[in-house]
């Protein structure tokens, strides 16, 4: 059993061990035929709030500091250190607001437990209070959307010109790559032409798709920004990279997109990490069936000269699993009847003719 479990174990029943002991005081009070005051017992509760805040949130510091590294991991793209640093930002607003409030909430009701004798202050109003309290808050909360609304333009505009594409489709349970080939141009998609070969829809009909390949990982080049073009062949998937800040939407029938420039490799992050086995993970991040959990995919990132290296070893995919086969013929007639449907009138043009 680790140590934190039995430090668990002990507050609880530390916690039980008091209420028991309190229990047991009343009981002792009345069988004595004294029964405590309602001074004594607000007095007793007031200092059990005072002891509780102060344990309370000597366990929140410590437990952000001793699992600091598990909580907050660093991001290694250049929008994932916008968001961390507006994340920051919130955090030291927020947690200062926090710390006050708690601070005051448990300290007043100590300091102004019952006494015998005296009464509250009735105090209705103090117009100077509630406009700071309202005008601050104000102040901070515009100037945090503000912030928000710069990064968020700046990370869903347009991507750079050199970005490398990489079109991801998820499907149950899995994600498939495919890449540009040599001449850095992803080939037209068609859902028509989805089979068990041609599992992501490419449309062999444009030249360009001729040299696009299939990957099983996802390899990106570090400092160079890096076009995902995310599709669903089944029901709505998102592709999540927490290294990375990543995370978008893949629905069916759209096609949407998010840009990033990852900032390490992997094999700096394997030696930063002192883990030789540490990859960056693609994780589904909305459920969709009941493989959910095992839908998982691998980003490589490395130089611009291994992942050139990488590329020249990449079959491409219509030279490897389509020409010659009968599906090269399918995809033929797929041609024929798309090309065929598309010259059909629509019937209420055909009304209007005849």
């Amino acid at each position: 059993m680790s140590s934190t479990t039995l430090s668990i174990i002990a507050f609880v029943l530390f916690i039980l061990v008091v209420f028991q002991l309190a229990r047991t005081s009343e009981y002792v009070a009345v069988l004595r035929g004294k029964e405590k005051s309602e001074e004594e017992t607000d007095k007793a509760n007031a200092w059990m709030f005072l002891i509780f805040m102060i344990l309370g949130l000597s366990a929140m510091f410590w437990s952000v500091y001793h699992y600091k590294d598990l909580m907050i991991r660093h991001s290694v793209s250049v929008h994932g250190q916008w968001l961390d640093s507006m994340f920051n930002v919130t955090l030291f607003f927020t947690g200062t607001v926090f710390l006050a409030t708690q601070i005051m909430l448990f300290y007043f009701v100590w300091k102004y437990k019952h006494v015998k004798g005296r009464k509250a202050k009735y105090y209705p109003e103090n117009n100077k209070l509630e406009m700071w309290w309202t005008v601050i808050p104000a102040i901070v909360l515009t100037t945090l959307v503000v912030i928000g609304i710069y990064r968020w333009f700046q990370i869903t505009g347009p991507e750079p010109a050199d970005s490398n594409v990489v079109e991801i489709t998820g499907q149950q349970f899995l994600w498939n790559y495919r890449y540009g080939g040599a001449d850095g141009k992803l080939g037209d998609y068609n859902f028509n032409y989805i089979s068990g070969v041609n599992k992501v829809g490419v449309d062999f009909n444009d030249p360009a798709s001729k040299d696009d390949f299939l990957a099983t990982e996802m390899h990106c080049v570090v400092n160079k920004p890096v076009l995902l073009r995310i599709r669903s062949k089944d029901v709505i998937h998102d592709v999540g990279i927490p290294w990375f800040r990543v995370k978008m939407d893949a629905v069916p029938g759209l096609v949407t997109r998010f840009w990033f420039i990852p900032t390490k490799t992997t094999a700096q992050m394997r030696t930063e990490m002192n883990n030789p086995d540490f990859n960056f993970d693609i994780a589904c991040d909305q459920l969709c069936g009941t493989g959910h959990y095992g839908m998982k995919g691998l980003v490589i990132v490395e130089t611009q000269e291994e992942f050139d290296a990488w590329m020249k070893k990449q079959p491409s995919f219509y030279e490897s699993a389509v020409k010659g086969t009968d599906e090269e013929k399918w995809f033929a007639s797929q041609t024929i009847k798309v090309k065929s449907e598309a010259k059909k009138p629509a019937a209420h043009e055909a009304g209007k003719k005849e």
